[in-house]
């Protein structure tokens, strides 16, 4: 009988065992760089966004204090002898936090009769807690201004000789732009609601700053109430409203107004919010008092330093921070150079595999603020 060749049962089950092997090697080096894929793609995200965030810090810093008068805008106040204001308050963006330039309040005591381009907010954001139990510092909040480039508002005076149709309400009320010079609107200029609008002349070069609470054809109007609390002052703060642009007989303002520019400004805060997400904190940027926009996700920490100048100390007075009052002895955020941000972000999800923790990483940077870093000394 003639005998078939094949495979005994003893080499079937040897092979299997080898290729059982083989397999589950395989099947692990597949996992693990599943992960390793996984924990690549977290950073990865983590680290767009963190730059992402900083980009957008960064570029606003830059422009911080354009178009803004030299030392800030001037805003309604009633000044007592420590040069504070009595008066009213003004409101800070964004509106959650319920914070103002000046007191007095519980966080937020201060002296500001002036606007400054720049005002720290050292420590008035949210403390975040990670889920993993991770809790920094209290975060800062950072507000800037500076003056809208895009809008040809300021090309031509508001009134004058070459503008005689235009015309400034003597309380302040309202804003009229001569159509030969400005057309406001859809067509022309376009002006909104909750805009930020800095009036100003040779009578007072710091201007005042007023809010815009509806548009009708020509007419800007600024109500009282406004977000802000810029409006409706005329009556009772004795200094930075649109009194102080107007002429003056026997040194009592007349009613009347010389040429007179308006420009639109910018105000822009920036701050972490766990109001939504709280394991997600987000990165907010808030424009005015307009609803704030998510600028990027899972940032833990947010801090700024500033370097000032204060015109006598050979630059920079060194790298402090500063919190709202007071800025260190003699010095205000007016001598403020240039703003060191510090972010820090997670990643979205826990790492794949035995440490189970988030990833972190941070990124720092310095920026000069070009339009008060330039100064003339010698002047």
């Amino acid at each position: 009988m003639k005998k078939n060749s094949g495979f005994t049962l003893v080499e079937i089950l040897v092979a299997t065992a080898i290729s059982m092997i083989a397999l589950g090697a395989a099947m692990l080096m597949f996992r693990d760089s599943t992960k390793a894929n996984n924990n690549v793609t977290q950073s990865a995200d983590m680290s767009d966004n963190l730059r992402a965030g900083l980009n957008m810090i960064v570029q606003d810093l830059i422009q911080t204090a354009t178009g803004i008068p030299t030392g800030g805008i001037s805003i309604p106040n009633t000044a007592n002898a420590a040069g504070c204001n009595t008066g009213a308050p003004v409101n800070r963006p964004p509106a959650v936090m319920n914070l103002t330039f000046q007191g007095p309040n519980a966080v937020n005591v201060g002296c500001n009769v002036i606007l400054p381009a720049i005002e720290p907010g050292n420590a008035l954001g949210p403390v975040i807690t990670s889920p993993d139990g991770t809790t920094g510092p209290a975060t800062d909040i950072i507000t800037v201004m500076y003056a809208d480039n895009t809008l040809a508002l300021d090309q031509k005076p508001i009134n004058g000789p070459n503008c005689p149709a235009g015309s400034i309400a003597a309380d302040g009320s309202t804003v009229t732009f001569d159509p030969g010079c400005a057309v406001i609107g859809a067509a022309g200029i376009p002006v909104n609601p909750g805009d930020l609008i800095m009036i100003y002349n040779a009578n007072n070069p710091n201007g005042a700053l007023q809010t815009v609470t509806s548009v009708a054809g020509q007419t800007l109007n600024f109500a009282a109430g406004d977000a802000f609390n810029l409006n409706g002052h005329t009556g009772t703060a004795t200094a930075g409203t649109i009194l102080q642009l107007q002429n003056q007989t026997k040194g009592v303002p007349n009613g009347s107004y010389p040429a007179t520019s308006a420009t639109r400004v910018w105000m822009i805060t920036y701050y972490l919010s766990i109001a939504d997400d709280p394991l997600h904190p987000m990165l907010m940027r808030a424009v005015n008092f307009n609803p704030p926009n998510p600028v990027a996700e899972s940032f833990e920490d947010l801090q700024f330093t500033f370097n000032l100048d204060d015109g006598t100390t050979p630059p920079p007075v060194g790298q402090v921070t500063v919190p709202i009052v007071p800025a260190p002895t003699g010095d205000n955020e007016n001598q403020i150079r240039s703003v060191n941000v510090y972010v820090g972000a997670r990643t979205a999800n826990r790492s794949v595999g035995p440490s189970g923790k988030y990833i972190r990483t941070n990124l720092s940077t310095q920026v000069a603020l070009r339009s008060l870093a330039y100064f003339n000394t010698y002047k």
